[in-house]
Parts: C-alpha cells; sequence; structure tokens
C-alpha cells in the first residue's frame, strides 16, 4: 500500500496544516470559555439551544470532558479557593504541579462522587447526555482521530488529534489555574492570589483576565479596564446581536453622588458592594500617600527616603499575597513613617468592614462613618479625598 493513501482529502503545506490545528483548538478554547465557564458554570447568559448543543458536541468530540464534571469543579475551585480543598491551587500545591500536572488534579477531583453532587447541578441531563456524551467518552476522540487521519492524511491527522487533546488539559487546567494564581498583574484585590495573566485575551479567549473573572465571577465580559480585551466577550457580542445569547450579568459600575455629611445605609451598600473598586482606589490614595512621603523624607532624611524606597515593591501590592518574610519587612520599614503606617492600618480596617458578618447594618454605618471622620482629620491629603469619595459611593 503507497504513502499516498494516507496524504488526506487536504494535501496541505507544514504551516497550512498548523493554521488548521491552531483554528480548531481555539473553537475549543471558545467552546470552553462561552459554554463551560461563562455560561454553564457562572450562568453569565444564556445561550441559545443550536450555539449551546454546538459546543457541548464539539467538546465531546475533541477532549472528552464531561460538562457536569468540569463545572463541579471550577465551582468548589470557586467556593474553597487557597485552601487544601481547591482542586488546583499553585499557592498550596505550587506551581510547578499545577502547571505541569493539572489535567491530573482534574482528574482526580472529578472522582469524586460528593464533589460531582454538590457543585455539578443545573448542567445538561437530557438522552443525549446520559446516553451518548457522559456515557461514551472516548468515542468522539476516535471519531475526531479518524476525521483528522481522513483530512490530513495519516501522520499530520496524528499530530492534529494530539494537539487537540492536549491543547485544553495545558491551557487551562494548567496555565489558566496555574499561572493565573501565580504570575501577572492584579487589577482588583480579592481574597485569593488571582492574577491577569495579560491585559489582551486573545490566546485562551479572555481567561488570560483570570483576576478580573474572580473579582467578579457572574460577569459575562472578563475585560473592565480600557486597556483590556476579551475575545470572548466579542463572541458572546456577535451571538447576542444573531438572537442566539443574552447577557444576565455584568461587573458593577459604581455611581456617585455629592459627598454626604454622613455615612448612611444606602452609602454603606454601595461601599461594601463596590469593595474591589473601594480597594483599588485606595491603593491609589496610598500611592499618593508614598509619593508625598518619600519627597519630604528625601529632603530631611535621605537614608530614611532610601529605606523607603525599598518598601515600595512590597507596600503596593495587596498583603495578603506576601511572604512571611516580605510582611515582616514591610512591618519594620514602616517604623520611619507614621503616616504610612496609619494608611495601611486604616486599610485594614477598611477591609474588616465587608468581613464583618455578625455586625448590624447600623453597627457597621456608625464604624464606616468613624472611619471616614479619622482619615478626613488624619492630616493626610490623599486619605482625606479618598474619605469624601467614599461618602459619595450610590
Amino acid at each position: 500500500m503507497s504513502l499516498s493513501l494516507f496524504s488526506g482529502v487536504f494535501d496541505l503545506p507544514w504551516w497550512g496544516l498548523v493554521l488548521v490545528a491552531l483554528g480548531l483548538t481555539h473553537i475549543t478554547i471558545a467552546a470552553v470559555t462561552l459554554f463551560l465557564h461563562r455560561h454553564q458554570t457562572h450562568h453569565a447568559f444564556d445561550l441559545h439551544p443550536i450555539p449551546s448543543h454546538f459546543f457541548r458536541l464539539w467538546l465531546w468530540l475533541t477532549t472528552g470532558m464531561r460538562t457536569r464534571e468540569w463545572v463541579a469543579v471550577h465551582r468548589k475551585h470557586h467556593a474553597k479557593c487557597e485552601t487544601v480543598d481547591d482542586p488546583h491551587s499553585p499557592q498550596v500545591l505550587g506551581i510547578n504541579t499545577v502547571l505541569w500536572g493539572g489535567v491530573i488534579l482534574y482528574v482526580r477531583e472529578s472522582a469524586h462522587p460528593d464533589t460531582i453532587e454538590r457543585y455539578g447541578q443545573g448542567t445538561p441531563d437530557d438522552w443525549l447526555e446520559r446516553n451518548l456524551y457522559s456515557k461514551y467518552v472516548l468515542l468522539g476522540l476516535t471519531l475526531t482521530g479518524l476525521t483528522d487521519v481522513l483530512l490530513f492524511g495519516l501522520i499530520p491527522g496524528v499530530l492534529i488529534l494530539l494537539t487537540q487533546i492536549a491543547w485544553i488539559p495545558f491551557w487551562a487546567a494548567g496555565v489558566i489555574n496555574g499561572i493565573g494564581h501565580w504570575f501577572g498583574y492584579r487589577g482588583w484585590f480579592t481574597e485569593e492570589a488571582s492574577t491577569n495573566m495579560s491585559p489582551l485575551g486573545i490566546l485562551i479567549g479572555g481567561e488570560e483576565l483570570h483576576n478580573n473573572h474572580h473579582a467578579y465571577a457572574t460577569s459575562a465580559k472578563f475585560s473592565i479596564k480600557w486597556y483590556e480585551f476579551d475575545l470572548g466577550w466579542v463572541y458572546i457580542r456577535i451571538l447576542e446581536m444573531l438572537g442566539l445569547a443574552k447577557v444576565k450579568h455584568l461587573a458593577p459600575i459604581p455611581t456617585f453622588v455629592a459627598p454626604r455629611a454622613a455615612v448612611d445605609e444606602e452609602n454603606l451598600e454601595a461601599v461594601i458592594h463596590h469593595r474591589y473598586d473601594v480597594l483599588a482606589r485606595y491603593f491609589s490614595a496610598q500611592r499618593e500617600a508614598y509619593v508625598e512621603e518619600l519627597r519630604t523624607l528625601k529632603k530631611v532624611a535621605p537614608r530614611d527616603a532610601e529605606r523607603l524606597r525599598v518598601l515600595k515593591r512590597w507596600l503596593m501590592r495587596d498583603e495578603r499575597t506576601l511572604l512571611d518574610r516580605e510582611r515582616a519587612s514591610l512591618a519594620h520599614g514602616l517604623a520611619i513613617s507614621p503616616a504610612l503606617q496609619k494608611v495601611v492600618v486604616m486599610r485594614r480596617e477598611l477591609m474588616t468592614l465587608w468581613g464583618r458578618s455578625m455586625a448590624s447594618k447600623e453597627q457597621l454605618v456608625a464604624q464606616l462613618q468613624d472611619w471616614c471622620h479619622r482619615a478626613e482629620e488624619s492630616g493626610i491629603a490623599s486619605l482625606a479625598a479618598f474619605s469624601r469619595q467614599l461618602r459619595s459611593y450610590a
């Protein structure tokens, strides 16, 4: 039998085969971020049955993943993030374990019936799911493999199939779950260590904006800052214009009124609701206080100014992400600046407001009012300005 029999229907050059592989795997990426993640897991938008079933069929053909299992594992990740019960936290298990062994962690967690039962509710449970997609998970991959070989030839087809199989385990289970909680920038100081790996969410369909997602998990749009781009959101808008999708949730946009004379319940609720925006603005005020303090120390105590300059890399980070030695060095260094020390302490106090579930609204209003009073009497210009803005949240 000649090798020509294995050339496939399409005789493509190597770069053509690469483009085909990238195109096919990008459809899989879109299926994961749109169908599994934003639609099924977080109900951020409704999806018409036609694209919904297409994505489900495509995932069966190219990944062998069961919808209910994927949803359950990811919901548990959000519920138990960065704890020993998190299925894939690099903060707990180490970056190498999650980056290179993320798929093993996923398979291990998906084998726990209690995880699936508790976190997998509301996923498709029709005849196709029960009798085909969930029952014969390897059949889809087999059909895809045969199709790849038929279309592109034996060796190219096998290589394309292997790429399709490895694509999601590496990018989703490894990169997003690993690097997305280890390295990048944090636009929002969430309770866990999530990061935005890149402001341009193109390669992984917007999943690069992982910190944004953890801040506003039910938002259909992952990009928030003006310089961020979410390709998945582009696809959702196209589907919406075609009448095939309906957005349900987006990240809240804060509104402001003239500063209130005193904090009231509406102001308190707005501050708690927009707590990530509040904290981001506080860090901007903290940065202004740092610059002013550094400018003053340069004139009166140059050596202290140099010590303060070293602290910047820790001072401008979320304290919860610091190592113990970094946190200790920060505390020791802040002793040279009572003003900055006050700014850091008052930031911690502010963050406790949305963590005190046992306090009544009246108590929280009084605490926030006292906080604003002390901030405006602190003599720190940026802190006082921030407090006035805090009383403007509506």
